[in-house]
């Protein structure tokens, strides 16, 4: 019975190696390679979209700085607008003041004209009376007083007329002078009119120049939210390839880990369970058997990590520090350590401080990647070995299925 198990264990083990060419043209090298290439894309398809992002947030700001004197400049103008229309509508009065200056002063040149011929015709008439008349009717006053009204009727005309005379001719000149007035108020509302003009012109001129360069700063806005988008659907298109690269090394890890489980099994089966029990322990397998703890070999943190690997499959006990019969996540990292030499806090906050502190992207096999409450030995590829739940055991696992706090070197 125990001949034909055996002879079944080696077939499935030779059946088990035989499939291995499906993975045996991509290595974990080769992946390892293409994920650091694709990385490097990443890496600079991020540099660009970064770029990209700040290039459009400064031609943003610029644009928004733009507007703020287009908006400034429109009310300006529009004060400038309202000027023009004020000084034409001061213009069109002072017109019409200047209109009623001239009819005023036509009116008074005529007054003055018609005083200047009325006392022409007086004076005329005197005349050609002539002195005999003048003293004709002096001689034919009753009396000196008589004589003196004679007299002085004739002087209170002529004064009369003197008088008149000049009331227009001063009223003529004062409404000339206000004319004058006038029309050089107008001549400076006009000039001032003439500047505002020009100002609008100017100021229209600049505002079109602006809007002109404000829609050019849209087209470039456009532009280069453009190449942002094509650099978002790159770097989505590389983190989809990065993913697969991480799949196809997990599916090479877990062939490797059947393909280990069932040479363990088959050399079990091979030697028997009884002498296996006694010489070198039982593999941890499907049904929960415990690993022994073969002797540590090595110095490095990828001899550590491939230390570690040899437990998966042994229980997770809550406080416990046994690689074989269970230990928790601290636990099971200070074992492990423990066997090359190393003393490690007990506690996952206290590994947080051990050793000294490293870059995820620089993590190497061995390193301590912690978590919130727990820690676990990295293995290289992203991947990590830990004492995970008392459901699952010390298990493999990805270094990133949760947010790492630090990364701890204890070895080199």
């Amino acid at each position: 019975m125990k001949k034909g198990l055996t002879g079944l264990m080696v077939f499935i083990l030779s059946f088990l190696m035989a499939a291995q060419p499906v993975f045996a043209a991509r290595t974990r090298e080769d992946i390892a390679r293409d994920r650091e290439k694709a990385q490097q894309e990443q890496k600079n398809t991020q540099s660009q979209y970064n770029e990209a992002q700040g290039k459009l947030g400064d031609l943003e700001a610029e644009q928004e700085a733009l507007q703020e004197e287009i908006d400034e400049l429109d009310a300006q103008l529009v004060e400038v607008i309202a000027s023009v229309s004020l000084m034409e509508e001061l213009i069109e009065e002072t017109k019409i003041e200047i209109q009623k200056a001239q009819e005023e002063y036509d009116a008074a040149k005529d007054q003055e004209e018609a005083q200047y011929e009325a006392m022409k015709k007086r004076l005329r008439y005197l005349y050609e009376k002539g002195e005999a008349n003048y003293v004709e009717a002096m001689s034919r006053a009753v009396s000196w007083g008589d004589m003196l009204n004679q007299a002085g009727y004739v002087e209170k005309l002529y004064e009369y007329d003197a008088r008149m005379l000049q009331k227009y001719i001063a009223l003529k000149e004062e409404v000339a002078a206000k004319q004058e007035q006038l029309e050089e108020k107008q001549s400076d509302l006009d000039a001032q009119h003439f500047e505002l003009e020009e100002e609008k012109s100017a100021m229209e001129e600049m505002m079109a120049e602006k809007k002109a360069l404000s829609a050019d700063y849209e087209n470039q806005i456009a532009h280069v939210r453009q190449e942002a988008a094509v650099y978002k659907a790159q770097i989505k298109q590389q983190n989809a390839q990065l993913a697969a690269l991480q799949e196809e090394e997990n599916a090479i890890i877990r062939a490797e880990e059947e393909r280990r489980k069932a040479e363990e099994a088959a050399r079990q089966a091979a030697q028997g369970q009884s002498s296996s029990a006694g010489s070198q322990g039982t593999v941890a397998a499907s049904s929960g058997g415990l690993k022994t703890i073969p002797p540590a070999t090595g110095s490095s943190g990828a001899d550590i990590a491939k230390y570690a690997c040899q437990f998966v499959g042994n229980p997770y006990v809550a406080g416990g520090t046994s690689l074989v019969n269970g230990a928790d996540c601290s636990g099971f990292v200070m074992a492990v350590y423990k066997q090359y030499g190393y003393s490690l806090p007990r506690s996952s906050t206290a590994q947080r401080s051990a050793g000294r502190e490293v870059s995820y992207a620089d993590a190497q096999p061995g390193d301590i990647i912690c978590y919130s409450g727990h820690v676990a030995i990295y293995l290289g590829g992203g991947r990590i070995v830990h004492a995970s739940t008392a459901k699952t055991g010390i298990k493999y696992g990805y270094a990133n299925y949760r947010p790492i706090l630090t990364v701890r070197r204890i070895v080199g």
